[in-house]
């Protein structure tokens, strides 16, 4: 054996494992399509009747894509990213299957069934919550969550009043949140790609 090969072995012997990488490009940019698809139907450009068609992105693009990037961050021990993507799916795929139960009967369930105020109180408590619990992050973050929020409060609101304003005005919350979270994901890949930090604020509790 060379002593050029001996060196070629000891290198890759000593080299340094691969970096795990960042579960939350993968996250973000799931997220992004079953939330785009709802702020959509909700601002009308889907007709009512048509809320079944988000349902494939809903579940199989937030829901199911969330849920890997939440495991993958639990596998690295980021435990704060693990439950913020965790509780995301969860959302996602419980409204998912909320969705394909009432346009399909499932469970009981049907067009005229009311489960939606429950459900969408039950994750505004989430949400709120999930926000007051990751002050720590950067102020962008807590934007977002805040955008989150407001958006399902809007909902609940159109929900309970019959006023289709509040629906609306909760489909543009949404699209607010999915620019907010859009920029973060770019400023991750940026970063991933060799680029500078994007400002993301400061956090309102150190």
């Amino acid at each position: 054996m060379s002593v050029e090969s001996d060196v070629q072995s000891g290198a890759a012997a000593t080299a340094a494992p691969p970096a795990p990488g960042n579960p939350a490009l993968l996250g973000l940019a799931t997220f992004l399509p079953g939330a785009l698809s709802l702020g959509l139907w909700l601002v009308g450009y889907l007709p009512a009747s048509d809320l079944g068609a988000i349902a494939p992105a809903v579940i199989f693009s937030s829901g199911l894509f969330l849920m890997i990037a939440c495991v993958w961050a639990s596998r690295l021990g980021a435990s704060a990213v693990a439950a913020i993507f965790g509780t995301f799916s969860a959302f996602w795929l419980s409204l998912g299957f909320l969705i394909v139960a009432v346009t399909s009967s499932w469970v009981g369930l049907t067009e005229t069934s009311a489960p939606l105020p429950t459900f969408l109180l039950a994750w505004l408590i989430v949400f709120v919550a999930l926000t007051a619990a990751t002050l720590r992050l950067p102020l962008v973050f807590t934007a977002g969550f805040v955008f989150v929020c407001i958006a399902v409060a809007l909902v609940l609101a159109s929900v309970l009043t019959g006023n289709a304003l509040f629906q609306t005005l909760g489909g543009v919350s949404v699209f607010v949140f999915c620019a907010i979270f859009a920029y973060i994901w770019i400023d991750g890949m940026t970063q991933e790609l060799g680029g500078k930090a994007m400002p993301m604020g400061n956090a309102i509790t150190r």
